[in-house]
């Protein structure tokens, strides 16, 4: 697959004070490569819009959007929907790595979607036991509830763009099960998904509550089994 043949989507949400360390990060890691950086500003309130713009001028290949309510979900379709390249990848501002370009680079050939797994028994994971559990438990509820045979939904995945085109129009969830909604309706239309490990470490500590996150968790997932 030719480097250019790929544009990463971030969504970012009150990172103005992480922003322009990150995004020299990225540039150092992907500094050979061609590419293009859609940075998905949401419902921010710190200034983060505003650094972004002003990163763009030493960052040729970063283009910035923005939305007015804060919404992971929507980021990410807004992100991918301006994608017009062979491959959408999807990073995290505090979680991204060359690795994963490279199992792209390898696997894109023969796959349609290419997911780091945090379940992989390869990947290193330096999260909090707390975090691992969590992956672990919401794993299981995928096979229970779905009879998905995907290990991971989150995180950095790479996805072709005519599987965005073909599944992304009848994804109806936002905040934190877009992803895991897209991966199970392109799992049950047949496309090819392949899984490799990774170095699972976030630049920096988590800025949200996971806890916070699980009953919201639990309820979309059980409205999303009404639909699927």
């Amino acid at each position: 697959m030719p480097a250019e043949q790929f544009t990463v989507v971030i969504p970012v949400h009150n990172e103005a004070a992480f922003l322009t360390t990150a995004l020299a990060r990225l540039a150092d890691q992907l500094a050979d490569l061609e590419f293009r950086l859609i940075l998905v500003e949401n419902g921010s309130t710190d200034g983060t819009l505003k650094v972004a713009r002003d990163l763009q001028a030493a960052y040729p290949w970063l283009e910035v959007t923005n939305l007015e309510k804060a919404d992971y979900g929507s980021a990410m379709r807004e992100g991918f929907s301006m994608v017009d390249s062979e491959w959408a990848v999807a990073f995290d501002i505090d979680y991204f790595s060359r690795d994963f370009v490279e199992e792209l680079l390898h696997h894109g050939p023969n796959s349609d979607i290419v997911i780091a797994s945090k379940r992989d028994p390869r990947t290193d994971d330096h999260r909090a036991l707390l975090r691992q559990i969590g992956t672990r438990a919401f794993n299981l509820l995928l096979r229970v509830l779905f009879k998905s045979r995907v290990t991971d939904t989150h995180g950095m995945k790479a996805i072709r763009r005519k599987v965005l085109q073909d599944v992304m129009p009848d994804v109806v969830s936002r905040e934190d099960l877009f992803d895991t909604e897209l991966i199970l309706r392109a799992e049950r239309a047949g496309y090819r998904i392949t899984e490799v490990p990774a170095v699972v470490e976030n630049l920096r500590p988590a800025r949200s509550s996971y806890l916070a996150r699980v009953p919201r968790t639990l309820v979309g997932l059980f409205k999303m089994r009404q639909i699927l």
